[in-house]
């Protein structure tokens, strides 16, 4: 299928319903139609895979466009200044979380964002590094090892006191996501929990009580 036709698709399935509800949940910024993700998974099934056409959608600024990028791309072929370009170019929570699961995870250079995005300022870079260190445990079970994600634990301690909504969540996020990776990451990702909990940062203190409910529970 042509760009063409899947911009215009794309702009005959818009709801401005969709977009007023979805602005509710944060998720605004850029040209936002308001398609669902259900809808837009099972037209991207129609499509296939094609690295030059992913970088063609997602420089036409259309929200929905950038997540069908992230779908349709090959992985194989992300680069580095594609990395770099695209996530300057995130404006919502929701891409964000689409690039790094559906993409960006995949890469060699994967773990190597995760430390360079944490250190940035703008709330969705700092965003996509622990977005991406979530995706990483989840799906690099084969080929990273629990002993590289146990060196992320300092860095996200570092972080959890950015107060900022979508950074905090992402944090936490990761935290839970490495302890339910294995039983070798639950005792520290616990132990680190436990610490932010008893934080006198609040932010830090819902990070480490929030992951705390949730990897109690497998102990």
């Amino acid at each position: 299928m042509r760009y063409t036709e899947i911009v215009s698709w794309l702009e005959s399935h818009a709801n401005k319903q969709n977009v007023i509800g979805m602005a509710r949940f944060g998720i605004k910024g850029g040209k936002v139609l308001g398609i669902s993700m259900w809808d837009l998974r099972k037209f991207a099934k129609q499509i296939k895979k094609d690295h030059d056409l992913a970088l063609k959608l997602w420089d036409s600024g259309i929200h929905e466009a950038h997540i069908l990028a992230s779908v349709l791309d090959e992985k194989e072929k992300i680069t580095e200044k594609q990395m770099e370009a695209w996530v300057k170019d995130i404006d919502s929570w929701d891409v964000c979380d689409q690039v790094m699961g559906n993409l960006f995870c995949y890469s060699p250079l994967a773990l190597a964002k995760v430390e360079e995005w944490s250190k940035r300022e703008p709330e969705f870079e700092k965003r996509s590094a622990f977005s991406l260190l979530a995706y990483v445990a989840i799906h690099r079970k084969k080929d990273i090892s629990d002993a590289q994600l146990l060196k992320f634990l300092p860095l996200i301690k570092r972080e959890a006191t950015d107060e900022r909504n979508f950074v905090k969540k992402a944090v936490n996020w990761a935290l839970r996501q490495i302890g339910k990776r294995s039983d070798a990451l639950l005792k520290p990702t616990l132990k680190l929990a436990q610490e932010l909990a008893e934080s006198e940062d609040k932010t830090a203190r819902w990070v480490g009580k929030d992951a705390m409910r949730e990897l109690s529970k497998r102990v």
